[in-house]
């Protein structure tokens, strides 16, 4: 019966999802809505980006295993990149009225560093949103108790976000993400409070948690332990801001003012409600002890959804896994369209600069559907836990992309040699240690940050750019 309501509840995402899809009639429209959409379900948009599995089962999972040190990256570096987006990056790039964020490197540098940034991009989003598919194929496993394998819950769960995502886009992706915002707040709130009521109360989950030392997140005074907290909060807060899905959400805000405050507090909400799934995990430790170590033993992420198939009453299950489908979906429909976007609009129009507006469109969602299988195969193929898929999908944005977008931003004085170097530097030097020196005692992702920021400046200052005296130093302020 449950299995059978979660069928009839992805049934229903993708009805709504196609209705939705009858106002895309452009590129733009699929890209970016139109840039019509309100606070609210901007809002529920920006949420949506970071609330998915890694969320709800992954760090979770996590913060059993290790306390709060253990979630540097993630809520606390994804909530903070999700604020200083909103307050610093989202109204400057909003006015430039681009559809992607590639399309800022070829105006503000030129069509190969666009072309290299782009590539870095997409390349990310594989873990990413493999995330979300490792998720929705272990939701498929556990609630037809292993009668579906989690290949082949991770093809069916990956087969619904595309159909709706492929027709509908970014008016797909808003319509239905506003709609499992509701359900994703009001089920796990619902779940979580008869879970504190099996422990013995909220102040008592708490106070057990502190007791164990869950609560403390600063790195001790050991160089080697500082730099792998640094790495950490840096990889998720600086490397995920040169993203595209994050930027997509921004871009379709109706106004300004709804891409600056939505998006600043879309992060500050996704900080405080990530508490959530924490409380209900530790909650589900106390309550069943036994269970949650042997899960713990086998594979971490089983903990919450097996506490609530065998602790919940059924409502509460239908709540709960309705829930989850929901932060699954409304975050791999986001970060399913974002690479296929960046691909069609920065790679492919490298080679095909003549395409119309009807065969652009035609291509975006054929990368979707190509992309969608990329992710499948992927997934399948991964070793890694959900919580480390997104962890190590930023570590390349953050050593080539991130000073190169921030310093075309916001320094003038950056030029084409300038961001050469700084890719050639960043990614050069964090592939040779990820490579060559792979037991290094720290991350390999700071030393390509600096090692980016450094041939910057010295590109920059070597060859300067001959548009310094224009607004954002770039030759024709407009989009392509």
């Amino acid at each position: 019966m449950l299995l059978a309501l979660v069928v009839a509840y992805l049934v229903i995402s993708i009805a709504i999802g196609l209705v939705a899809s009858r106002r895309v009639h452009s590129a733009s429209d699929y890209i970016t809505a139109g840039r019509s959409l309100p606070m609210p379900m901007v809002m529920a948009m920006v949420f949506a980006t970071w609330f998915g599995a890694e969320t709800v089962l992954g760090i979770s999972a996590t913060f059993l295993d290790e306390g709060f040190r253990g979630l540097t990256s993630d809520p606390l570096g994804a909530a903070l990149c999700l604020v200083l987006f909103g307050l610093i990056f989202a109204l400057p790039l909003y006015r430039l009225r681009l559809i992607t964020l590639g399309d800022f490197f070829h105006i503000r540098y030129n069509k190969k560093t666009e072309l290299i940034l782009s590539s870095c991009i997409v390349l990310s989003y594989l873990g990413w949103v493999s995330a979300q598919v490792t998720a929705l194929g272990l939701v498929f496993n556990v609630l037809s108790e292993g009668t579906v394998t989690m290949t082949q819950g991770m093809i069916i769960g990956a087969a619904v976000v595309m159909v709706y995502t492929l027709f509908g886009g970014m008016w797909s992706v808003a319509v239905t993400t506003f709609l499992q915002m509701i359900i994703i707040v009001i089920g796990l709130m619902l779940v979580t409070n008869n879970a504190a009521d099996m422990a013995g109360g909220i102040s008592v989950v708490i106070e057990k948690a502190a007791a164990e030392g869950k609560f403390e997140w600063l790195p001790t005074m050991d160089l080697v332990d500082i730099l792998g907290w640094m790495a950490a909060l840096f990889t998720m807060a600086l490397g995920s801001i040169p993203q595209q899905d994050v930027f997509q959400r921004v871009n379709t805000s109706k106004n300004e003012m709804v891409a600056v405050w939505a998006t600043t507090c879309g992060g500050i909400a996704y900080f405080f409600f990530a508490a959530v799934p924490l409380f209900l995990a530790y909650s589900a430790s106390m309550v069943d002890p036994e269970m949650t170590s042997r899960l713990m033993a086998e594979d971490a992420q089983l903990v919450l959804p097996t506490f609530v198939i065998t602790h919940m009453p059924f409502w509460l299950q239908a709540v709960f896994f309705g829930a989850l489908l929901s932060v699954i979906m409304s975050t791999a429909s986001g970060t399913l369209l974002a690479p296929s976007v960046t691909f069609t609009e920065n790679v492919l129009k490298n080679f095909r600069p003549n395409m119309t507006d009807k065969q652009l469109l035609t291509s975006t969602r054929w990368t979707v559907f190509v992309f969608t299988l990329l992710v499948v195969a992927n997934a399948i193929l991964s070793s890694s836990d959900i919580h480390a898929m997104v962890e190590n999908a930023y570590r390349i944005t953050l050593a080539g992309v991130f000073v190169p977008l921030t310093a075309g931003l916001f320094w003038r004085r950056a030029s084409n040699l300038g961001a050469t170097l700084s890719i050639v530097m960043g990614l050069g030097s964090w592939l040779f240690l990820e490579i060559f020196i792979p037991g290094i005692a720290f991350e390999p992702q700071l030393i390509g940050l600096l090692a980016s920021l450094v041939g910057m400046i010295v590109g920059s200052l070597v060859s300067p750019n001959p548009h310094f005296a224009n607004k954002h130093g770039i030759a024709e302020p407009r989009p392509i």
